[in-house]
Formats: structure tokens, sequence, C-alpha cells
């Protein structure tokens, strides 16, 4: 255990940690709302901004925080203007951001080494920076949380009958949007853009059959997320394996064992 001593595993333990209290949240509120589709499209839709940072000698995290916030605010607006044909935009902002990303990445002098970082996550490169801006949304998601906890909840579950109590449901959807958005930003950094998807909707399912109360589901998806980050993080470096892809595996193996009980239990 004398890894825990080194300064880059334990930014790797608290950055788990922080990212797992943003996907536990969000991963409930996109999971209750059926946004995993627009989640894809957004996540996929931000290596546009890896790209433009790379094209233009952009900071990296402030470029992708900026692009991603920018798609997810008009496949938000498409999606509520035409809301019988929200795959296709989701479609079209997927395509768009990685053929921006790709074509910038090709017209940009030489090779950056952390792009793979983006695309397949590396928490043992966490930095303090990455940290603080990890705090920070973790700080600005549990805020707006708390202060909107029920305007979130009648959203969640019944939109029209929220807005003839008059929920402001648009102002409300754009706001769970933007935190989306921020949410995917930091779990770039561990898992990265292709694995994301699963970070968010794997300890959400599981927490969902194990409680009731939206609060708790909350709770015990956060959790899960820590778990499973923490034990990929151990497995990554023991084994000398990708960290993303270590998480997730972990995670997808609790997945098939709450299904495989689910099962049982039910039969």
């Amino acid at each position: 255990m004398e890894i825990l001593s080194f300064t880059f595993f334990q930014n790797a333990i608290i950055a788990a940690i922080l990212v797992s209290v943003a996907c536990g949240i969000m991963g409930v509120l996109i999971m209750i709302n059926r946004l995993f589709s627009m989640a894809g499209g957004i996540t996929h839709g931000s290596f546009g901004g890896i790209g433009i940072a790379l094209y233009f000698s952009l900071p990296l995290m402030l470029s992708v925080s900026a692009f991603t916030l920018f798609l997810a605010f008009i496949l938000a607006f498409l999606s509520l203007r035409f809301e019988n044909r929200s795959d296709s935009f989701i479609a079209v902002i997927w395509a768009f951001g990685m053929a921006i990303g790709i074509l910038l990445i090709d017209l940009s002098p030489g090779y950056n080494a952390d792009l793979m970082a983006y695309l397949f996550g590396n928490i043992l490169a966490v930095s303090s920076a990455d940290l603080w801006l990890m705090f920070g949304v973790d700080s600005l998601i549990i805020l707006c949380l708390v202060c909107f906890f029920r305007q979130f909840e009648a959203l969640s579950f019944d939109r029209e009958f929220a807005s003839l109590k008059g929920v402001k449901t648009t102002f409300f959807y754009y706001l769970l949007i933007a935190m989306l958005s921020f949410c995917i930003v930091i779990c770039i950094r561990l898992v990265g853009i292709v694995l994301v998807i699963a970070l968010l909707s794997i300890p959400s399912f599981i927490a969902e059959n194990l409680a009731k109360k939206l609060g708790l589901v909350m709770i015990l998806a956060s959790f899960l997320s820590a778990i499973f980050c923490i034990l990929g993080l151990f497995l990554s470096y023991y084994l000398n394996l990708a960290s993303g892809a270590s998480i997730i595996i972990i995670a997808c193996i609790g997945f098939f064992i709450n299904i495989i009980f689910k099962f049982f239990k039910e039969n």
C-alpha cells in the first residue's frame, strides 16, 4: 500500500471521489429524464473542443468546457423546439463535434501526447488544477440541487404538471443541461470521451434498484461510482492497464452482478 504515499496516486483517489459525486447526481437526473442519448451526443461532440484547443493553442479544459456548453445549449434548444426529431439533432451534434475535432487536430502542428488521455482517460495524470476544477463543478451541482431540488424533481417526473404549477421548466431544463455539460467535462479526465456514458449510467441504474427516494438514489449512485473508480484505479495501476477502461470494466461487473441478483430475486 506504499503507493498511497505518492502524490499522483493521492490526486487520483481524490479525483475519483469528486467525479463520483457529480456522476451520482447527474447520472440519476439524466436517467429519470431519459437524456442519455443527449448526453452521448454532447460527450462525443466535446471532442471538437480538444481540436480547437490544440489548433489555437488554448487552455484545453477551458476550450472543452466552453465548446461543450455551446453544443449542449444548441442541442437543448433544438430538442425543445422540435421534440419529435431530437434523435436527429443528437446525431448531427455528435458528428459535427467529432469532425471539427479531427480536422483541427490534423491541421495542428506536431502531435499532442495527452490526446489519448482525453479519448480514453488517464486518472493517474490528474493535476492539482484538475482537482480544483472538479471541486468547483461539484460545488456548483450540489448548490443547484440544494436550491432547486423540488423543481428538478417536478421537472423529472412530470414536466407538464410542473409547468402548470408555475415551475419555469424551460429555465431548469437549460440549467440541467449546463450541469450535465460540466459533469461531462470533468468525467473526460477520468474515463475519456468514449466511456463517459457508462460512468454516468451504470451507478445510477444499480442505485435505482436499491432505493426509491430520489435523494437516496443520488447518494447511493455517488457511493457506487466512487467504489468503481477506486477499484478500477488500483486494478489499472497494479496490472498496468488503461485506467478508464479498468474503471468501466469494474462498473460493468457490478452491473451484471446486480442484474443476476435481481433476476434470481424476482424468480
